[in-house]
């Protein structure tokens, strides 16, 4: 009898203890930040950085507005549920909507993969608490030829600020996630280094919306004696002005 008791204690115990770590480890569902549902719609400013080269003169901003609208829904070649994101844009608010591009999201249970221009980025990753990281671009082979990749090489997502308010402009939204993505100089940044480069990226999702807030720069600049100081690169910032 003395050892039933016994063993009884010890599997209530461990009853106990499993919950007391489930509960520990409980985190939001990707869906929360990432709602995928066909007529769902996200528009934005887009400022598009342009940097000064051979034939622009001086850096300059171009401001587009655009809106992400989830359109349809595709099996991908590994089976699983994708939803087509067409991308639609229009000089300003008098003009009429234009198609410009095409995406694809999946929420795979425990990530968010979003495919644009054939690459794939791991966006975000349960479970969603502070300081959690992962290799955003693991899918994504900067090892290869393309030079243009490399730059993609080894980013640390981070998640930063979660359930924080945001303000964009005149909208308030009470619940919002950080990732912070890539923070990086290589070089001094100075018009009379020989080079220099800056690589930055970070987004902000709200519950309920998705994609409020990106920034990215990828910047490439050279000073060569006898030529032109010049920039490679580009920059878009996207802030939300309106969704469903």
């Amino acid at each position: 009898m003395k050892k039933n008791i016994l063993f009884t204690g010890i599997i209530i115990a461990l009853i106990f203890s499993a919950c007391s770590k489930t509960e520990e480890f409980k985190t939001d569902p990707i869906s929360d930040y990432a709602p995928l549902i066909v007529g769902k719609y996200i528009t934005y400013q887009l400022d598009s950085q342009l940097y000064a080269d051979n034939i622009i003169p001086e850096d300059r901003v171009i401001t587009y507005q655009v809106k992400h609208l989830v359109e349809d829904t595709i099996i991908d070649n590994l089976g699983r549920k994708g939803f087509i994101i067409r991308r639609y844009i229009r000089k300003n608010a008098t003009d009429n909507w234009m198609p410009d591009n095409a995406f694809m999201a999946i929420n795979t249970g425990s990530s968010y993969e979003y495919i644009e221009n054939n690459l794939r980025f791991i966006k975000l990753k349960e479970p969603i608490r502070n300081e959690y990281s992962w290799k955003g671009n693991s899918y994504i082979d900067t090892h290869s030829d393309n030079p243009d990749l490399k730059y993609f090489d080894d980013w640390n997502y981070v998640y930063d600020s979660i359930n924080t308010p945001l303000t964009l402009g005149a909208i308030t939204i009470d619940s919002t996630l950080k990732v912070a993505e890539r923070d990086e100089i290589i070089g001094i940044v100075d018009p009379s280094a020989p080079i220099y480069e800056i690589n930055f990226s970070a987004s902000n999702y709200a519950k309920g919306i998705g994609l409020v807030y990106h920034r990215f720069v990828h910047l490439n600049y050279q000073n060569i004696p006898g030529v032109k100081p010049y920039k490679v690169g580009y920059g878009i910032t996207l802030t939300m002005i309106d969704h469903n």
